[in-house]
């Protein structure tokens, strides 16, 4: 507990409330973004994107190149109901090859596709089976994957959702998840310890992650059975924030659906938010963007492109007033470039959780901008 002193607000008598700076609300105050949308000296859109996106790039740094080449490998597949289920490694960087579930529908192609993000949850003993059905994997995986998708996505697996509706699914773990884990096993406070490590590296974990999501849609982008002009992407959670900062860093992404991750530095850095905690926040933070951009702004970034935010009144991570706060400042960006059609914002009577119906409707929002 703070002491009288700290409760009464006399700023000499401690350093630090709970997690925050004494001087937080200073530090919010001195946040102006003058790099959004409206806030930059630019007045032409197209030309703001790309300074904002070159922004955004900037803060990202000294990451792993690009791989020469894919060369992708089929380890494993499997039939199921109108799709085929593929577990394949490809080359995401020079430096390192990973392992993805791959679904693609039966008949012919080229199809629409979905690259799938997964949630973080701070558990990390799985990362793509929370999306994709695992197979082929140890019955203590499997029911590792089933718990999760029954306590977070009402009990369906929505890559499999996605492909048996006709979209080829890609789900790869970010680094730290699943086959891409810790030697040593999981660890919760190993989060804190691998982003001070890539921080000393002249990078961040979250950049990399980023990084890592970008260079995933670029290979679905090269398959055959790929239409390169009907991607999208989508996520939960932390895969919703991965989602719209993958829009907003590629236009290899025509279009993206982010559930239940949106909201401003005002509302979520504050003492009691759950985002103060730090831990899982490093896998989402890109070090100096603050300076320029909030969170809404940098998803701005992907206007005018389809794109789809489910938040929920019942979310104890992202405060509504928050929330409302960042639709608005979107809503702004895409009515300025008459592509208010475009955006879909809805507050579901919902916790953090990502329903059928929810599913529904953003499978409803994919078929809409994704097929013919």
């Amino acid at each position: 507990m703070l002491n009288a002193a700290a409760q009464n607000g006399d700023s000499l008598s401690y350093g630090v409330a709970g997690n925050m700076p004494s001087f937080y609300t200073q530090l919010k105050q001195q946040l102006t973004y003058p790099m959004a949308w409206g806030n930059a000296p630019t007045r032409d859109f197209g030309q703001w994107r790309l300074q904002a996106r070159d922004m955004l790039q900037t803060c990202m740094q000294n990451l792993p190149p690009a791989p020469n080449a894919y060369d992708m490998t089929v380890i494993a597949t499997e039939r199921r109901n109108g799709y085929e289920a593929r577990k394949v490694a490809f080359n995401l960087s020079a430096w390192y090859r990973v392992t993805a579930y791959l679904l693609v529908p039966d008949g012919t192609g080229p199809f629409p596709a979905i690259v799938m993000l997964h949630d973080h949850g701070a558990h990390f003993s799985i990362g793509k089976e929370k999306l994709v059905r695992p197979f082929q994997v140890s019955p203590e995986t499997a029911a590792d994957a089933d718990q999760w998708v029954q306590r977070y996505y009402d009990g369906q697996y929505t890559g499999d959702y996605f492909a048996r509706h006709g979209y080829v699914v890609l789900a790869v773990d970010a680094l730290l998840w699943g086959e891409r884990g810790r030697r040593e096993g999981d660890d919760y406070d190993v989060q804190q310890a691998l982003a001070s490590n890539f921080l000393q590296m002249g990078t961040s974990w979250g950049a990399l992650i980023s990084a890592d999501d970008v260079r995933s849609a670029e290979f679905l982008a090269s398959l055959p059975c790929v239409d390169k002009e009907r991607i999208g992407c989508m996520g939960f959670s932390m895969g919703a924030y991965r989602s719209w900062m993958l829009a907003a860093l590629t236009d290899t992404v025509k279009a993206a659906a982010s559930v239940c991750w949106m909201n401003t530095t005002e509302h979520l850095m504050t003492l009691t938010n759950n985002q103060n905690k730090g831990g899982s926040a490093f896998a989402m933070l890109i070090p100096g963007i603050r300076r320029y951009l909030d969170y809404p702004h940098v998803a701005a970034i992907a206007c005018p492109k389809p794109s789809l935010f489910f938040c929920g009144s019942k979310d104890k991570l992202f405060p509504l007033e928050g929330v409302e706060d960042a639709f608005a400042t979107m809503q702004q960006v895409w009515n300025s470039q008459h592509a208010a059609e475009n955006l879909v914002t809805r507050v579901w009577d919902e916790k953090h959780f990502f329903s059928k119906d929810m599913q529904q409707a953003t499978l409803d929002f994919f078929d809409r901008h994704l097929k013919p």
